[in-house]
């Protein structure tokens, strides 16, 4: 199986940037559709982005759209979420998961890997 650990969250700023990354080891990243989901208080876990195998195609949640980024490393092993524009919403943990399927990637029945996931917080 693959291993997920997530990095990279922090407290910051509303309207401030965060890189969040996602290591995996045990299987190459090369062989996975991987994905960024989050989870906030009192909230069920959504859909934030999702990557193809090689980067060719990505998908975006409406509430990130233009704001994130998601991007991948396969020589490193490691997917990456780029957060701008920040608001006290986007407050979550935040999750990397990998899938073997580009069908439906929002959904999260389609991974079957998942980290630990990384405490971002937005103040206002």
């Amino acid at each position: 199986q693959v291993r997920l650990v997530e990095s990279g969250g922090g407290l910051v700023q509303a309207g401030g940037s965060l890189r969040l990354s996602c290591g995996a080891s045990g299987r190459t990243l090369s062989s996975y559709v991987m994905g960024w989901f989050r989870q906030a208080p009192g909230k069920e876990r959504e859909f934030v982005a999702a990557i193809s195998w090689t980067g060719g195609s990505a998908v975006y949640a409406d509430s990130v759209k233009g704001r994130f980024t998601i991007s991948r490393d396969n020589a490193k092993n490691t997917l990456y979420l780029q957060m701008s524009s920040l608001k006290p919403e986007d407050t979550a943990i935040y999750y990397c998961a990998a899938g073997s399927t580009w069908v439906l990637p929002t959904r999260q029945s389609r991974y079957d890997f998942w980290g630990q996931g990384t405490q971002v917080t937005v103040s206002s």
